[in-house]
């Protein structure tokens, strides 16, 4: 129903699919306490290894308890442990069937790589990105953010720094196709534009870490004022993904080296592309429409190509 808010997106389990259990171990590391993350690193380091443990072999591995082993099961959303060696195995699987593939180690740039090496390392971990960001990405609350976006009365997109180049790309998207939206990369001008929203509106923002005070204060204030609240966040229990009533996830690998970098950025486009197609589907011939309208108000403008006449508007 037309302005009735969605429920809160509950807490995910892990995806069943071999892709969704690192994807969901990787995005959920920040919120880890430190015990938990030694766990993590185990297991990320050698799936297949980790699979063959027995839950006190892999709790004397990380150097903490079983009970770390079980909390770390709960973090992820596996229930048991058999399960969780069930889904490291699938994944190890999944992952040396892609090295044979594409043998690329997904490790940061290093001092000593040549410059075809940081190609294909570059390459590489942008492709992983996208993968585990489609495999972890969860179909219903993006169908239920897609309901949202369609039928509201405006879109108001938040994001700083890399994320406001995202946003800036759905923002244009969906201004082509006749939705009323806007973009605020500073964050007076976005508390500003929350003023305004209520009942009926979306507030989406933006941000890889979920912890950008300049995104997440405008969110939690659009949802004060009863707007259906989106948040696009590489980590699923940050304080940005708190605040929102729907959550999409990435699954990008940043590294300090290498923080802020285009990796994140693509994932990112990538669920936005998924949004921004779904909502053009609901009015799929006004939609076109509109998209060859605003193609042609510019194609005129193009210089014409060699050995063809120019248009005229006359």
């Amino acid at each position: 129903m037309a302005g009735q808010k969605p429920p809160r997106t509950p807490a995910r389990p892990a995806d069943e699919s071999p892709a969704g259990t690192l994807a969901r171990i990787r995005a959920e590391l920040p919120a880890m306490a430190p015990s938990e993350r030694r766990v993590a690193d185990v297991v990320l380091a050698d799936p297949a290894q980790a699979s063959e443990l027995s839950i006190s072999a892999l709790g004397r591995r990380a150097d903490t308890s079983v009970a770390t082993v079980m909390r770390f099961c709960r973090t992820i959303g596996i229930t048991n442990y058999p399960q969780l060696r069930l889904a490291l195995a699938a994944a190890a699987a999944r992952e040396h069937a892609l090295d044979g593939e594409r043998p690329m180690p997904s490790t940061d740039i290093s001092a000593t790589d040549t410059l075809s090496e940081i190609v294909e390392k570059i390459v590489y971990n942008e492709v992983r990105a996208l993968e585990d960001s489609g495999a972890g990405l969860d179909i219903d609350v993006l169908g239920r953010a897609v309901d949202a976006v369609a039928g509201a009365r405006r879109i108001d997109i938040f994001g700083v720094g890399a994320s406001a180049f995202v946003g800036q790309d759905l923002h244009q998207k969906l201004h082509r196709i006749g939705h009323m939206a806007f973009i605020w990369t500073d964050r007076h001008a976005a508390l500003t534009a929350t003023a305004l929203l209520g009942p009926g509106d979306v507030a989406l923002a933006i941000s890889h870490s979920g912890e950008t005070e300049d995104t997440v204060e405008p969110l939690q204030a659009a949802a004060a004022r009863g707007a259906t609240t989106i948040a696009l966040t590489n980590v699923p229990r940050s304080a940005l993904a708190r605040s929102a009533d729907l959550v999409l996830t990435t699954c990008a690998r940043e590294t300090p080296f290498r923080s802020g970098a285009t990796v994140s950025r693509i994932a990112q486009l990538a669920v936005v592309d998924c949004l921004f197609v779904g909502v053009a589907q609901r009015g799929f011939d006004a939609a076109t429409a509109a998209l060859h309208e605003t193609y042609e108000a510019v194609r005129r403008r193009r210089p014409p190509q060699p050995g063809r006449r120019a248009q005229t508007t006359d």
